[in-house]
């Protein structure tokens, strides 16, 4: 049962409703744990107990989620949730995440072979075939460990936060499902091939929502009383930023893992060789990732344009409302920066992704994209929480004037 909203919303929070919207990214998003760091550290310089949280309504997606959902469970300590993230994150190798073992990595690799070999001439072998390359379970054990959801209901009955969603991707059905835990009364809302689900969130939320496709497995969610197989949420989500203005944003703060154009055109040849499964790999996965968080958001800006040059009567009688918008990315390519991390994976899992087309050898960065996604090493998350630290000061001036209406 939901917990019924609290009637003393603390003073301290903005004016106007701030949206946190978390994007995918699978390793790359300890780059948020960085920003969020940096910037509650802006916020709140003195470190003041008083401090609240400035961020009413969080909204992640795959590995984002996982984060959006750690910092829910501590909203009521905005430093103990960011300090929180930083440590998990810093903290993190590959076998946290998935099983990197060379026993369970041959055994997949060859369950994968034998139904493709023969899996065409005895049908049967289609039934024990793996359903992903990598097994997750270690994230779930993970989660289970670190994060509160007790206090969580706690922070939304108390008034703390507003509303957590998480989004996930619906193989069965296609749709985008976003299943969101708030106070009040938020009315579910459905679009084309996008719905919102009322839930108690939990680790099956967040496993669904980062089960990258191919490399994690689906997980089974209940939506309306049917089962629905659910991945990653970033697949073709063509409006990322649309849950938080549902669950009432008024101001929305982005924090992606994409630096720019990752294509890297300067580095193309005349005569390239034919592409790596790693390199389309990674291209799928930037992809997924990145494409749709940028659209939406230019799109939004678009809208805000138009709507500054209505009456404010105009605006009122439609129900229609600016939102304020500030997104902070990686200041470089974090391509480059997981190759220099590579030689910290697991000797068996770097052995899978050499097979697969990764090469460091002369500099080629081979397969870097996949890489930077799949290299839960604290060598390369430190290093990505620090750019995070160092690319949200570097922003003090547009995060304070974002934040101002929100006293601290």
């Amino acid at each position: 049962m939901q917990t019924p909203p609290s009637t003393n919303k603390p003073q301290c929070l903005s004016t106007r409703p701030v949206g946190l919207i978390l994007t995918g990214g699978g390793a790359r998003a300890a780059y948020q744990a960085g920003v969020l760091s940096g910037v509650i550290e802006l916020l709140n310089p003195g470190r003041s107990p008083d401090f609240c949280n400035p961020f009413s309504i969080l909204c992640g997606t795959s590995a984002g989620a996982i984060n959006a959902a750690a910092y829910a469970c501590h909203a009521h300590d905005p430093r103990a949730a960011v300090d929180g993230l930083v440590r998990m994150w810093s903290g993190l190798h590959t076998g946290m995440v998935y099983h990197a073992d060379a026993w369970r990595l041959l055994r997949t690799g060859l369950r994968w072979f034998g139904m493709l070999a023969a899996g065409w001439l005895a049908p049967s072998l289609r039934s024990h075939a793996p359903r992903s390359l990598l097994d997750n379970a270690p994230l779930g054990e993970l989660l289970e460990r670190v994060l509160d959801f007790d206090q969580l209901e706690r922070n939304l009955y108390e008034g703390v936060l507003d509303a957590l969603a998480i989004t996930a991707s619906g193989y069965s059905t296609g749709q985008h499902i976003t299943f969101y835990q708030a106070r009040g009364g938020i009315t579910p809302w459905r679009r084309s091939l996008r719905q919102a689900v009322p839930a108690i969130i939990g680790v099956d939320h967040l496993l669904a929502s980062s089960a990258i496709p191919f490399v994690f497995p689906a997980k089974a969610m209940l939506v309306h009383g049917h089962t629905e197989w659910c991945g990653d949420g970033s697949m073709r989500h063509l409006a990322p930023i649309s849950p938080a203005i549902h669950l009432g944003a008024e101001k929305i703060f982005v924090v992606g893992t994409g630096y720019r154009d990752e294509t890297h055109p300067e580095r193309r040849t005349a005569d390239p060789n034919y592409p790596s499964l790693a390199q389309i790999g990674g291209h799928v996965l930037f992809s997924i990732f990145q494409d749709s968080v940028a659209s939406d958001f230019e799109s939004m800006e678009r809208v805000n344009a138009l709507l500054a040059q209505l009456h404010p009567n105009v605006l009122k009688s439609q129900s229609l409302r600016p939102v304020t918008t500030l997104a902070i990315t990686p200041s470089r390519s974090l391509d480059e920066l997981a190759m220099a991390h590579l030689t910290r994976m697991p000797r068996a899992a770097r052995t899978l992704f050499s097979v697969l087309g990764v090469s460091s050898k002369s500099g080629s960065g081979a397969g870097a994209a996949l890489i930077s996604y799949l290299l839960f090493e604290g060598s390369y998350t430190r290093a990505l929480i620090e750019l995070g630290r160092a690319d949200s000061f570097r922003r003090a001036e547009e995060v304070h004037a974002f934040f101002k209406e929100t006293p601290g």
